[in-house]
């Protein structure tokens, strides 16, 4: 029997325009999360995510003891679309992107067959100004959407294509783990990704998986993709124009469609960031913050900022979403 209280005693803070918020006092960060896990876990799988202040997290190591008590396991990202740095204990670094570029708001590996259940944020050094972890609920989203494209979604689901290069973007080796030819051709069999090695010794993939999922717990239709995120209209306007330039609309690093392969347009992609918008949660973080996400219900960004930011992550949990990948 475990001693951790249930999640209704922890006095978890609800307010408007915010992620749910736990106020601690640690002096033991690692003993702290593992008395209260269950409790912890059960505000996750309730509020969809729980942003926990007061445990001072200063290093990595305290923030990979935190992850090992709360979590099953913590797992290597596998189909990354940029390199993170690895971290003690199983931690990453957080994706590489420019620090005056939002990443708009995106379920973390959406498109692999086996998706993290559960991601940890845990924040070392707070940006002067934005920065933000923000959160936005995926059923309250998929509710918000038009339901004609909503329907278009369910019936075709959304396909991801990539184009592997030496020049930007993650390496193939960096993606699938693994550099031998074979090797990968393996991997891409085993999770449903089409391939194409090009003459250049490039390789372009797509992989087309289900855009609307139910919550493996609480059977919760969830809006579950990165539609959006990785679509060239989301990018900056001079950052997109220039891929186009140099690799081509069938070259970009990456790009999202329609299951059926049509194109997705810019009225799409902005219907779907201004949903996303307005039904986004923040917290500045503070040093020393942890975030807790359920992946599945809960999709996270990362605002523009300045000044410098660490905040390191955890994947766990790993799960196989039954209906995740559509047949055509």
């Amino acid at each position: 029997m475990s001693s951790s209280p249930p999640a209704s005693l922890l006095d978890v803070e609800l307010r408007p325009g915010s992620p749910p918020v736990l106020r601690v006092g640690a002096g033991d960060p690692a003993a702290w999360a593992g008395e209260h896990r269950d409790a912890l876990r059960a505000a996750v799988l309730e509020h969809g995510s729980l942003l926990v202040r007061g445990l001072g997290l200063a290093d990595a190591d305290t923030v990979a003891a935190v992850a090992g008590r709360l979590t099953d396991r913590l797992v290597a990202e596998r189909e990354a679309f940029a390199p993170r740095q690895p971290q003690p204990g199983g931690l990453f670094s957080a994706t590489p992107w420019p620090a005056n570029q939002p990443m708009c708001m995106h379920h973390e590996l959406s498109y692999t067959l086996e998706v993290p259940g559960l991601m940890l944020f845990a924040c070392l050094t707070a940006p002067t100004a934005g920065g933000a972890t923000a959160v936005a609920d995926a059923p309250t989203v998929l509710d918000a959407l038009p339901a004609e494209l909503v329907a278009r979604f369910e019936r075709e689901g959304w396909m991801l294509t990539r184009s592997f290069n030496d020049e930007i973007g993650a390496s193939i080796e960096e993606a699938f783990g693994v550099e031998d030819r074979g090797a990968v051709e393996d991997y891409c069999r085993a999770n449903g990704i089409e391939y194409e090695w090009q003459p250049d010794g490039g390789l372009r993939t797509r992989q087309r998986r289900s855009a609307v999922v139910r919550h493996p717990v609480t059977g919760q239709r969830c809006w579950f993709n990165q539609v959006a995120f990785l679509n060239q209209w989301t990018l900056a306007e001079e950052v997109r124009e220039y891929l186009v330039d140099v690799y081509g609309e069938d070259g970009l690093p990456f790009n999202t469609r329609f299951g059926n392969g049509d194109p997705i347009g810019e009225d799409v992609v902005q219907v779907v960031n201004e949903v996303y918008e307005a039904n986004t949660a923040r917290n500045p973080w503070q040093a020393g913050d942890l975030l807790l996400v359920d992946n599945i219900r809960t999709a996270h960004s990362r605002e523009a900022y300045e000044g410098p930011r660490e905040v390191l992550v955890g994947i766990a949990d790993p799960t196989r979403l039954a209906e995740h990948a559509p047949t055509a």
